[in-house]
């Protein structure tokens, strides 16, 4: 693979992972990568950086797959492939004693924080411990989880708190700090599993495979701790982005149809020569939102990104009113109140969970009765409803009738599901039975959800 070969499939790894990339900016890459050279790896993924990433959120995804394109060393590194073959020392025996002197060494190197070497020992680390040969077809010749698995990073944990704790740190301290080097350290070693596979399979396939996309593309479904915290940051910026583009959409589409009357009368004073064309002044309309949301299991972290969505966009609505529920309905609106704090209030909106559920198994049927029986006047001619969830009931009674007369109190109704289409009538998923009644769209990520919320606007 030439040079040019690799820029190009990087870029492609990069759009394929959700990271716009555009023609004029791949020009510029290439233009500053020129100027700069190519001598120093460093300089090198800086300048990509510089002229390729437009947010913080897309960082991330750029390392990662730039440690596919542009590894840090090939193999196990240009001085080991620098010896003659005699003159190497044998790699040690991977016995008992051997991983006790290679964990305490990285023990050390840990308690020292010190990364150049931490980089060293994800490598040896791999290389000795990640080795998986005579594997069938297919399937790749390391594994991360079984470097990882025989170093038990729980042990490593414990020693490194107890040697902080030798140096003055505090339990809280200790406890923080060495969680997140052990957790550094664990990426160094991914990362250099995935170099080399990629060095096996090809860089494009590891890609494709094994690198996360963009946290604005990220599944709500499959995303871990890390990938919550990530996307709670993400919501207001990408509301108050939203918000501006809706604002200047509006102020550019303010006129209305001509008004006939205005303009006939205009034109008198040109001898009925219509040159000045009067327009009607359009009618503002605000959406008065009603959102439903099932928060059982993994669907209340979609339920709760797209309320704090909506609610990060509220003077965008003319009014705001939101209920949770697994098998019982529970109004929420009071809990997003101006200027709340967002942690608190998904703290506060997870501890309401309890009260949105009677039995504890989801029932749609069961819900939306209850919705009609206790918020009788919560849809209206002006209201638009906005149901949130999987669709799957538990094989229980769906009560259609009941949500067709809530689609038909409403102005607008639509239905968001958070699961892959492929995945809808599957199992016990009424997608499509529900979907009769109340348009569905599949929802499983920010960007899907921006682009709903803009639509709805």
């Amino acid at each position: 693979m030439t040079l040019l070969d690799r820029h190009i499939a990087f870029l492609e790894a990069l759009r394929a992972a959700g990271m716009p990339v555009s023609l004029s900016e791949d020009l510029d890459a290439v233009a500053a990568l020129g100027l700069v050279g190519w001598g120093q790896r460093q300089q090198v993924h800086d300048t990509y950086a510089a002229t390729l990433v437009k947010r913080q959120s897309q960082r991330e995804t750029f390392d990662e797959l730039f440690e596919i394109y542009f590894p840090r060393m090939v193999g196990e590194g240009f001085a080991a492939a620098a010896e003659p073959e005699g003159s190497r020392p044998a790699r040690p025996a991977d016995g008992p004693a051997d991983l006790a002197a290679f964990t305490e060494e990285l023990a050390d190197a840990l308690e020292a924080d010190d990364l150049e070497r931490l980089r060293q020992l994800a490598s040896e680390a791999v290389g000795r411990f990640g080795s998986m040969p005579g594997r069938g077809p297919g399937m790749s010749s390391w594994s991360a989880y079984t470097t990882l698995r025989r170093l038990s990073t729980d042990e490593l944990t414990l020693k490194l708190i107890e040697g902080l704790r030798r140096g003055g740190w505090t339990e809280e301290q200790a406890g923080r700090t060495a969680a997140k080097r052990v957790g550094s350290y664990q990426q160094m070693v991914e990362a250099d599993a995935r170099r080399r596979i990629a060095e096996e399979k090809g860089p494009d396939q590891i890609a494709r495979i094994t690198v996360r996309p963009t946290i604005d593309r990220l599944d709500f479904l499959s995303a871990r701790r890390a990938d919550l915290e990530a996307l709670r940051r993400e919501i207001y910026p990408l509301a108050r982005r939203l918000a501006t583009r809706l604002t200047q959409e509006k102020h550019a589409r303010r006129r209305g149809p001509i008004d006939m009357r205005r303009t006939v009368r205009a034109s008198i004073s040109n001898g009925g020569v219509p040159l000045d064309v009067r327009l009607r002044p359009k009618r503002p309309h605000r959406t008065e939102l009603v959102v439903l949301c099932d928060v059982s299991g993994s669907v209340a972290n979609f339920a709760s990104f797209t309320l704090m969505l909506v609610f990060a966009l509220r003077e965008q609505f003319g009014k705001v009113r939101a209920f949770t529920f697994v098998d019982d309905v529970h109004e929420v609106t009071d809990y997003f109140t101006p200027g709340s704090d967002m942690v608190d209030t998904m703290t506060r909106l997870a501890d309401a969970t309890s009260h949105a559920a009677r039995f504890g198994r989801t029932n749609y049927g069961r819900a939306f009765g209850r919705f009609v029986e206790e918020h009788p006047d919560a849809l209206g001619p002006k209201s638009s409803l906005l149901i949130l969830g999987d669709a799957r009931s538990n094989y229980s009674d769906l009560s259609l009738p009941t949500l067709r007369r809530m689609a038909a109190s409403a102005r607008h109704a639509w239905w968001l599901n958070p699961e892959a289409r492929r995945n809808w009538d599957t199992g016990d998923s009424a997608a499509s039975d529900y979907a009769a009644v109340v348009p569905m769209v599949e929802c499983r990520n920010l960007t899907q959800l921006t682009e709903f919320v803009h639509d709805i606007l």
